[in-house]
């Protein structure tokens, strides 16, 4: 065990020969999945301006302060203000407009008085109406423009992934284009002289190819665009080759799995190793690791071939590099502590990174759970997971109800 590198030495040196990449312009439409390179900045209020937030009428609060049932307030409807209206009608003592949801309200305007509110509602709102109930306060049901943000305040910081909602609050400031990190080009390589394609016949000693879609989908998921996804047998200089296409299609990396341990048709160890450094790493699975970066700066990863093994891998150091390849301020999972919903057994003296899924029949009560019974081939069960529990090195065994760290990774 003496001979093992840790997780954090061997991802220091993953991260200490990343290179960020270039910017791109985007339209804001374009943008959900990059990350942000520059702060993004309003450029215009958010409201843009006081609007109205019901459907009802505006109006001046001391004419309707005291109204009620009994003693309806009556006023007289001088204006109509659909959204996208540009007036501001005057209002004097006794005068409201009506005024749908999102139109500016008027200047002399200190209140709106929902429909509901009033004898007629929609059906009698125009001409004069009776208010039945007195708003609140002073500003009631106005949205005061600014409010959310000014024009000139950062509505995204740099080194933030731009997601779904966030693009939406782009919009809302009025940016049309951001600043952000082209797409790292990540190339995949599976090796194995027993791959076959996924639905074809298999003959003695085949098995389904799976890596190469597992590996590129966790490349896409992570920011990346995969311009090459091959396989290639353990026999002959197919690693070399797979390097050299990945430099012509331009390639900030290539992602290997298999042929990086300790048997005799390692191929990407017997054909990079004069590029390529290649460790046994303190965790399970995952402990075969190779890694290197060729004279031109294309960053190489060897990960082992097991399913699991490939996926943790994956997480633990290749997903970092390409959040930091995009300039990502935060390059790691989130972690949650969970209870284990069940015992399992753990590797001596190495971390241990189990797929689990999270058993949600209890909401207040959360638990983790194994999603296969923990062998590294188990590509069946890693498809269930939406987790990894996190054991460190030292926890001999994990008990049901013990509490422990939890990695989501959906």
């Amino acid at each position: 065990m003496n001979d093992l590198v840790e997780i954090e030495a061997h991802l220091a040196r993953v991260l200490a020969a990343v290179t960020v990449v270039e910017t791109e312009t985007l339209a804001t439409t374009d943008a959900a999945g990059r990350v942000a390179r520059e702060p993004i900045r309003a450029a215009v209020d958010i409201p843009v301006f006081d609007n109205s937030a019901m459907d009802g009428f505006a109006v001046r609060f001391d004419d309707v302060r005291d109204a009620s049932a009994e003693r309806p307030s009556l006023l007289r409807v001088v204006a109509d203000l659909p959204a996208g209206t540009d007036l501001d009608p005057p209002l004097r003592r006794g005068e409201a407009a009506r005024i749908m949801t999102g139109s500016p309200v008027p200047s002399e305007a200190t209140a709106i008085v929902p429909f509901e509110d009033t004898a007629g509602g929609l059906a009698d709102s125009l001409g004069e109406i009776a208010v039945t109930s007195a708003p609140r306060r002073v500003g009631a049901h106005i949205r005061r423009g600014g409010e959310d943000a000014r024009a000139g305040d950062t509505i995204l910081p740099a080194g933030i992934r731009i997601g779904s909602l966030a693009t939406a609050s782009i919009a809302a400031a009025g940016v049309g284009v951001v600043v952000a990190s082209r797409r790292p080009r990540i190339a995949v390589v599976s090796t194995g002289s027993e791959l076959a394609p996924p639905g074809t016949p298999l003959e003695r000693g085949q098995i389904p190819e799976s890596n190469s879609v597992l590996l590129a989908q966790l490349a896409r998921d992570a920011g990346a665009e995969v311009v090459v996804s091959t396989s290639v047998s353990d026999e002959g200089d197919g690693p070399r080759h797979a390097v050299a296409e990945a430099q012509r299609r331009g390639a900030d990396a290539v992602v290997f799995s298999g042929g990086v341990s300790a048997g005799a048709y390692e191929v990407v160890k017997n054909t990079l190793g004069d590029v390529m450094a290649f460790s046994r790493v303190r965790m399970q699975p995952g402990k075969p690791q190779g890694f290197g970066r060729t004279p031109d700066g294309t960053l190489l990863f060897g990960l082992p071939g097991n399913p699991v093994s490939a996926a943790v891998s994956f997480e633990v150091f290749v997903r970092p590099a390409l959040l930091a390849m995009q300039g990502a301020g935060d390059l790691a999972r989130p972690v949650i502590g969970l209870p284990a919903a069940t015992a399992w057994r753990t590797p001596p003296g190495r971390v241990q990174y189990l797929p689990v899924t999270i058993d949600r029949s209890d909401p207040r009560a959360w638990r983790a759970r194994p999603a296969t019974s923990g062998g590294s081939h188990l590509a069946g069960g890693l498809g269930r997971a939406e987790a990894y529990a996190v054991v460190p090195a030292e926890v001999e065994t994990v008990s049901e109800g013990d509490v422990v760290d939890v990695m989501l990774i959906s």
